[in-house]
């Protein structure tokens, strides 16, 4: 367990084991939200972000029939030059 003490700013200074624990840099942003029992939790914002990007984007690449490095190539150029190049 960690305790952190609020300024009179209401800053805190995140303990190092949980930055290290959130991989938290500076500059990074930190997530708060409130679950359903009421426990506040906080998280890394970018990490979360980035899950919820992978997320989001589950199966699109079996989708387009993109299964090799060379299918992305082949697309990127697609999108780059038009059909033909």
């Amino acid at each position: 367990m960690n305790l952190a003490k609020i300024s009179a700013n209401g800053q805190i200074t995140v303990p190092i084991e949980i930055r290290r624990l959130l991989g938290l840099k500076s500059g990074d942003k930190i997530l708060f939200y409130q679950k359903q029992d009421g426990e506040v939790v906080l998280s890394n914002a970018s990490a979360q972000a980035i899950r919820k990007a992978q997320s989001a984007f589950s199966g699109a690449a079996e989708a387009m029939g993109v299964s090799s490095e060379d299918d992305v190539q082949a697309l990127v150029d697609k999108v780059r030059y038009g059909k033909g190049r």
